[in-house]
């Protein structure tokens, strides 16, 4: 399962954890990259001292890289690209939408890697062109904000569309899931929704059972009408937004029905009232596991998936 992604970031398996807000805490990324994949810290809405300290808390825990996710909808951008600039982190993720050029030359000064999360071939090319090191090309079966294209169709276009190592993102949670990514052009893999489910994830014990319960068409999508579309399971505040959706009530008053949601989801445990973010792949997560053993199934099964596709003898 080596690739050219493993040399670039230094790392022993193609395999990033997702950030997800408020659940991709230092605990969860450090233990990532100790069991050789790679950890992502979210940045979230964090202001930058927020971030600082989850970043020097990763450092106490691991001596592997480790990186950090911010979405580019953040007010505090500018100052997480100066901090990991500072902090000397070694992989930047950008997400909803294109990163400057100036950012990722100043990252890349620094000798920081950069990869860019991207929904579409125009913003793959787009970041190629401004010096992104990697792309992330993820499907809309992710949790969180999505995409309308699927992973299986935008993983082998992006990958043709540039020169980069391309990583499969969305859906994706075992070999199966890793070995179909390769097959389409992809370099690696991104996990997000099986990682909420290890032990050192810190989100509220509600959330994980609620990701482990989760039914094949419990991950839905609400806010397409407001063209900021996420994926969460299903519970009362979806029902809700879906709801005022049909009624077709206005963009401003729709985003106040979600303000806190996540929050509550992972630290509060609620899960009826909470925006439980999660990816279609939940139904496939049965079980509580540490980060190791879920790396170690994801690369000890691979090669048995791959052997079993030789159907020309």
């Amino acid at each position: 399962m080596k690739s050219e992604l493993c040399n670039l970031l230094g790392i022993q398996y193609p395999i990033i954890q997702g950030g997800m807000a408020w659940v991709s805490t230092a605990k969860l990324a450090a233990a990532v990259s100790n069991a050789g994949g790679l950890g992502i810290i979210a940045a979230g809405n964090a202001p930058k001292d927020a971030v600082r300290e989850q970043i020097a808390a990763a450092k106490q825990l691991t001596d592997k890289p480790f990186g950090v996710n911010v979405m580019l909808l953040s007010p505090y951008v500018e100052e997480i690209v100066d901090l990991v600039c500072e902090e000397k982190v070694a992989v930047l993720i950008f997400g909803a939408g294109s990163a400057p050029k100036s950012y990722i030359d100043k990252l890349k000064a620094a000798g920081v890697k950069v990869l860019h999360v991207v929904p579409s071939v125009a913003i793959a090319k787009k970041a190629e062109k401004n010096g992104a090191d990697a792309i992330i090309a993820e499907g809309g079966e992710a949790g969180g904000h999505i995409g309308e294209l699927t992973t299986m169709v935008l993983v082998p276009q992006v990958a043709d569309a540039v020169q980069i190592p391309v990583v499969a993102a969305g859906g994706i949670a075992d070999s199966r899931g890793a070995a179909a990514a390769f097959a389409l052009g992809a370099k690696g893999i991104q996990v997000g929704t099986r990682f909420i489910c290890s032990n050192e994830c810190e989100a509220h014990e509600n959330y994980k059972m609620a990701v482990i319960h989760a039914k094949d068409r419990d991950a839905i999508v609400t806010g397409r009408s407001t063209g900021h579309p996420v994926r969460c399971l299903k519970n009362k505040l979806s029902k809700r937004m879906l709801d005022a959706e049909a009624e077709g009530i206005s963009r401003e008053e729709f985003e106040k029905l979600g303000i806190g949601g996540l929050r509550r989801a992972v630290v509060d445990g609620d899960a009826d009232n909470g925006s439980l973010m999660a990816g279609q792949s939940a139904a496939m997560v049965t079980k509580i596991q540490s980060c190791q053993e879920i790396i170690d199934e994801l690369v000890g099964d691979f090669g048995k998936v791959v052997d079993s596709l030789k159907i020309y003898e």
